[in-house]
């Protein structure tokens, strides 16, 4: 499992990729992914779940936590790449009513 972030260049919309497992061992990695950057917050986050096979219910509360942080009901985060068995765990959840799932 490996957790990579990048800033777009106007520093406005932070990517999370996450490869592998997306589960409770990858806690402070994903947390690090968007609360060690530096200010400003960006505007955005996206959610590259393109070469992530699994997810479990800490990775939910995970997403979650990083929605509490880009501003809540305000918030703008995106779900990309999710694979089938990933997209319906979001939308059994009810996950797609809170995140954009592309």
């Amino acid at each position: 499992m490996t957790i990579t972030s990048s800033l777009s260049p106007d520093k406005q919309e932070l990517t999370i990729k996450i490869q592998g497992r997306f589960d409770f061992s990858t806690l402070q990695q994903f947390r690090n992914a968007y609360e060690k950057m530096p200010p400003p917050k960006p505007k955005s986050f996206v959610i590259d779940l393109k070469e992530s096979d699994y997810l479990d219910s800490s990775a939910l509360g995970m997403l979650l936590a990083l929605r509490d942080f880009a501003g809540g009901d305000e918030s703008n985060i995106r779900i990309i790449n999710p694979n089938p068995d990933i997209k319906k765990i979001l939308v059994i959840t009810k996950l797609d009513e809170l995140f954009k799932i592309e």
